[in-house]
C-alpha cells in the first residue's frame, strides 16, 4: 500500500495521521484533451504524482484527485470541442471544492494545499476555498494553501530547457513541460511517435463567443512538443517538488528535511 495516498490506508489509519498533523494536498486536473500522445487524464496524474512527491518528503497526505475541471478554453486547453474533454461549470467546481474543503475541516485536518494542474480552474477553485471558510467561520484551525505546480519552474530551468525562448505557460498546453513531466513519472502513457510537428498556436488578443474552434491546431496541442525527455521532465519535477515543499514547510511551520 502506498502510504501517502488517503485512497490506500483504513479510515483508522487515516484518522491517526490526521491527528498527528499531517498535511493533506487535493489535486485539483480535469479530463481533457491532451493532443495525440499524452492521456486525457495528463492534469489531475501530474497534480497527483506531484503531490506524491512533496507528500513522501514532509510526511504528508494525498487524497483522490478532483479530476473534472471548469471548462478547456481555446487558448490554453484547445477548447470544449474535443472529444474526450469533459468538462464541469465554473459554479460546479467551486461547490465541489467548498465540500470537499469542509469535509477535510471535518475530519480535523488543519492544513490543506491544494494543487491545481489544470489551467482554468485557478479562480472557481479559489472561491471554493474562500465560501468553505466563510461556511465554517473564523478560528477553526484550519490553514488552506492553494498552489499551481508549473509557478514553481525555476526561470534558469525554462532557460535550459526552452534556449530559444520560454512560449509562455498557456501555450504549452500538451507541449513540452507536460509531456516532459510525463515522460518522468507515466512514460508508458507517452506516444513520442504521435507528437504533432506544427508549431505554437497563433491567437488574437480577444475572445470570440461561440468559439472559432478554427483558432486552434486539429491536433489540440497549442505548442510542439518536440524535444520533450524524462531527463528534461526530472529538471522540472526537480524544481516543482523541492519548491512546493519549501513553501509548505515555511507557510506551516514544519521542521526542515534532515
Amino acid at each position: 500500500m502506498n502510504n501517502v495516498r488517503m485512497d490506500n490506508m483504513s479510515w483508522i489509519e487515516y484518522e491517526n495521521r490526521v491527528k498527528a498533523g499531517a498535511v493533506v494536498f487535493l489535486p485539483c486536473g480535469a479530463t481533457e484533451q491532451h493532443g495525440p500522445h499524452l492521456p486525457l487524464g495528463t492534469d489531475a496524474l501530474l497534480a497527483s504524482a506531484i503531490s506524491e512527491d512533496v507528500a513522501l518528503a514532509i510526511n504528508g497526505i494525498v487524497a483522490p484527485a478532483l479530476s473534472y475541471g471548469y471548462k478547456s478554453q481555446p487558448k490554453c486547453g484547445g477548447g470544449q470541442h474535443f472529444c474526450g474533454t469533459t468538462s464541469v461549470d465554473g459554479a460546479t467546481l467551486t461547490a465541489i471544492v467548498r465540500d470537499a474543503v469542509k469535509e477535510f475541516h471535518r475530519h480535523g485536518v488543519k492544513r490543506l494545499v491544494l494543487v491545481i494542474g489544470h489551467y482554468e480552474n485557478q479562480w472557481f477553485v479559489t472561491e471554493g476555498i474562500e465560501l468553505a471558510l466563510r461556511d465554517i467561520g473564523s478560528d477553526t484551525g484550519l490553514e488552506v494553501m492553494r498552489l499551481e505546480h508549473w509557478e514553481f519552474v525555476n526561470a534558469s530551468t525554462l532557460a535550459t530547457i526552452f534556449p530559444n525562448g520560454f512560449p509562455g505557460i498557456a501555450l504549452e498546453h500538451a507541449a513540452v513541460i507536460e509531456t516532459s513531466m510525463m515522460l518522468h513519472y507515466h512514460p508508458d502513457m507517452v506516444a513520442l511517435d504521435k507528437i504533432p510537428e506544427h508549431g505554437p498556436a497563433e491567437f488574437p488578443v480577444y475572445d470570440i463567443y461561440p468559439t472559432r474552434i478554427e483558432w486552434v491546431p486539429e491536433s489540440g496541442v497549442l505548442s510542439s512538443a518536440k524535444g520533450s525527455t524524462a531527463q528534461k521532465g526530472k529538471l522540472l519535477v526537480d524544481d516543482v517538488v523541492e519548491g512546493i515543499s519549501r513553501a509548505v514547510r515555511y507557510e506551516f511551520l514544519l521542521p526542515e528535511a534532515s
